[in-house]
């Protein structure tokens, strides 16, 4: 792995030397000198940059420096935090874009493998590829929540670019992909075929609007998500400051940090990844509000709660709602007061997940059930597991 690394700059070091005690800055491991990576033993977390651009359909020959980003991040002080944090310094450009998400996928991975989660600084999000290909050797289904105003599904059969990637997830091998939800979209940004493929594919998509109306819808999407990836055009311009931010319309900065803390909460993400942050190098309250969604993501994490065994029924209480041909079954924690909805097993199909499992829920999805309303997403669900 620490071949390739490169060590965090001289200047963010300095600005290190003068930060307050009890920042962040003054607290986190920090890869400061080529070819010495600090010891990994006690690490829960490692910050890493990835200056990778070239796949950007808009790409105009730009440099990637995340030393913003890491000052506005080390200048923050801690929550309550029980581990330890590592800045890896950052991925350089390689001699193609091939060569730079290959030093990507096989540095997360390495640090999945360490069972320390990755908090990637990307340049265009195509790198979001190599995050999901990190998970090859885990050898389980790989559900992934991209938080963004596109969809970037594109042609699988042209190459990868930031705007066209997530067909390759789904087509190339090996076939690791359950689901793919998109949080935030905004229809006019979307081809009419884009949108029909995604229902075709059964994945789950969810309008700015419907989230912003109740971010709650969040918490069981992000539940049952591996890794997470944002595009910070899902954020609206004026949150930014980015000379080059595009859209009036999008997520606002308590938004935002909330879905970070909603993915932060979740005890099966792994993997947390910002991208699309090429154009913002002269933007400090930009620079600052992507350290404030990793540091809502850390907190999230902190605040994780392992829900009991499932196979235990004294710590679920288990609701059968009759609707149609199906006896669906709800089963809520009695520690977290968390729902799941079962997804069964069905013997005579080729099943993706090869067994019974549970899918995140809200309360109301079990109310509509209730009312004689399949939730949507189950019904998803279901359609994948049998392809």
């Amino acid at each position: 792995m620490i071949e390739f690394l490169s060590p965090v700059s001289k200047k963010v070091l300095a600005h290190r030397e003068i930060l307050p005690p009890g920042t962040l800055g003054k607290q986190i491991e920090v890869h400061s000198k080529k070819g010495e990576l600090p010891n990994l033993k006690n690490v829960k977390f490692a910050l890493l940059g990835i200056k990778e651009n070239r796949a950007d359909v808009n790409f105009m020959g730009g440099e990637i420096s995340f030393d913003a980003y890491r000052k506005a991040f080390y200048s923050l002080y801690p929550g309550n935090w029980n581990y330890e944090i590592m800045d890896l310094g950052d991925i350089e450009k390689g001699n193609s874009a091939d060569d730079t998400r290959f030093a990507a996928k096989e540095v997360i991975a390495a640090l999945l493998k360490k069972n320390i989660t990755p908090l990637i600084l990307g340049g265009s999000q195509d790198l979001a590829y190599s995050q999901y290909r990190a998970y090859d050797g885990i050898g389980e289904m790989v559900n992934v929540v991209n938080i963004d105003n596109r969809f970037d599904l594109g042609n699988a059969e042209l190459p990868i670019s930031n705007k066209s990637y997530i067909g390759k997830m789904v087509v190339d091998k090996p076939y690791n992909l359950f689901n793919y939800s998109v949080l935030g979209y905004q229809s006019y940004f979307n081809a009419p075929q884009e949108i029909a493929l995604m229902d075709k594919l059964f994945f789950d998509a969810y309008r700015l609007g419907e989230i912003a109306a109740d971010i709650s819808i969040v918490e069981p999407i992000m539940r049952d998500a591996d890794l997470v990836t944002l595009d910070v055009a899902a954020i609206k311009n004026t949150e930014l400051s980015y000379k080059n931010s595009e859209s009036p319309n999008g997520f606002d900065g308590r938004e935002i940090c909330a879905i970070a803390r909603y993915a932060g909460i979740s005890n099966k993400v792994k993997s947390f990844g910002v991208y699309e942050l090429s154009d913002s190098l002269e933007s400090k309250s930009g620079a600052m509000l992507v350290a404030q969604i990793f540091w809502y993501f850390v907190e999230g994490f902190n605040f994780r709660v392992e829900d009991e065994d499932f196979d235990n029924e004294k710590f679920f209480t288990t609701y059968k709602v009759p609707i149609e041909d199906e006896v669906l079954e709800f089963k809520k924690s009695t520690k977290t007061e968390r729902w799941w909805i079962l997804l069964p097993f069905i013997s005579n199909v080729n099943n993706k997940l090869k067994r019974r499992t549970l899918l995140p829920c809200t309360y109301g999805e079990y109310l509509g059930a209730c009312n004689q309303e399949i939730p949507e997403r189950w019904l998803k669900a279901r359609h994948k597991n049998e392809v």
